[in-house]
């Protein structure tokens, strides 16, 4: 059978699942199946995608396509590229915090994380008035643009070029929301220059047997891979602690991130305390034991600095929790006694420290108004917080939307 390759991946793959080593109960087996189905669909669509000659964006996590702690507040596209190629992305700013292009060379895999051969936010492009953009990515050659009739090499760039260094095989963009209920997203294209005007040969027998092959090794890779990352960057840390602001792991420049995971009972509470930072881009999320976002969409399990409320003291106070502390910045464990959190700083002008970074304290839930300074003013009522829900599900709907 055609498809045979492919469903022997899924009955492996569902062994994966349920032979994880985190699994302690019925409800993270279940989450588990859930993570598999989401992992189904993302690699059937990078395998029918994967035309390096023609290519598109991709969106690549999403609400029903989860992986690697994805971020709520970040839309994912990704296309395959090939170094000796030349490849023209024009689109639209809109008016998110942050949009960032990164080259990589390989993909992620269960034993290392692929290079970033070039990584930059839009503040290093030329945008016209109106918004627009151009891009050009591709071999070095004497004359990338009107700036410049000098020679470059890999990482370098003049103008709007950018050369692709050697092993560069997918272009990935993030657009990066802080706040949902106003700003608005751009577009992206991209279009191979080579080969504009043509189009891609008939599909064949072979080729949609390879597309089903490719599609299991995806899956399989998929899984194993995002199952090691926390062990590589989280749980070798003490529970309930999280790190200094440090350059988040993949070759993102102007990107921090604070790092922890937790095991909390339904008495305990973690405060995490953090300074309101400079950074266009601020925002915490709660992770579960597979490595993806908790629902971002029916919950609030992560806010963004302009999504928080910032106490008198230009700090914002996190109230990581499963009861209902009546809060601003409950941040909901919607049932996970265990998980991961995270604190991302983007768009960043200067290197982050200590003294930027977050202090984290385990108390017990009757304890919070005596731990918290402000606590009194930062109450709200349960149909503040059902509106404030409201609002999250309106705005996911319309950013996913476009």
């Amino acid at each position: 059978m055609l498809t045979q390759p492919f469903a022997d991946a899924i009955v492996e793959a569902e062994k994966v699942i349920a032979e994880a080593p985190h699994i302690r109960t019925e409800q993270d087996l279940v989450e588990g199946y859930d993570y598999l189905a989401g992992s189904i669909r993302a690699s059937l669509q990078m395998a029918w995608a994967y035309e390096r000659d023609y290519p598109y964006f991709t969106q690549s996590t999403g609400p029903y396509t989860k992986m690697g702690l994805d971020n709520p507040d970040t839309l994912y596209f990704n296309a395959n590229i090939r170094e000796d190629r030349e490849y023209v992305v024009t689109g639209t700013r809109g008016s998110t915090a942050d949009v960032s292009f990164q080259i990589l060379n390989g993909d992620y895999s269960p034993v290392e994380v692929p290079d970033s051969l070039a990584a930059f936010d839009d503040r290093e492009i030329e945008i016209a008035e109106d918004g627009t953009f151009e891009l050009r990515f591709g071999p070095a050659k004497a004359d990338p643009g009107p700036d410049s009739a000098d020679e470059f090499s890999a990482g370098k760039r003049a103008s709007n070029y950018f050369v692709l260094g050697p092993g560069s095989s997918m272009l990935v963009v993030r657009e990066v929301y802080s706040d949902w209920a106003t700003e608005r997203r751009g577009t992206i294209q991209i279009q191979c220059a080579d080969t504009a005007g043509g189009a891609p040969a008939p599909l064949t027998r072979d080729v949609l047997a390879k597309r089903y092959g490719v599609t299991g090794k995806i899956l399989l890779s998929r899984l194993r891979t995002f199952l090691a990352f926390p062990k590589w960057f989280y749980l070798r840390l003490p529970v309930n602690t999280m790190t200094e602001p440090r350059p988040t792991p993949g070759g993102l420049t102007t990107q921090y991130s604070s790092a922890g995971h937790y095991e909390l009972g339904d008495e305990e509470v973690m405060i995490v305390t953090v300074p309101r930072s400079d950074a266009p881009y601020q925002g915490i999320q709660l992770g579960s034991i597979w490595y993806l976002s908790l629902d971002y969409i029916n919950h609030q399990t992560s806010l963004t600095a302009d999504q928080a409320r910032v106490d008198p003291d230009g700090k914002i106070r996190f109230v990581i929790s499963e009861r209902d502390p009546g809060l601003a910045n409950w941040l909901e464990r919607t049932g996970h006694d265990r998980g991961y959190v995270q604190i991302r700083w983007q768009r960043l002008s200067r290197a982050l420290d200590a003294a930027d970074g977050p202090h984290v304290e385990v108390v017990k839930f009757g304890e919070l108004a005596d731990r918290l300074p402000f606590h009194d003013e930062a109450r709200v009522s349960p149909q503040e917080w059902a509106a404030r829900i409201a609002a999250r599900q309106t705005a996911v709907a319309a950013r996913m939307l476009g």
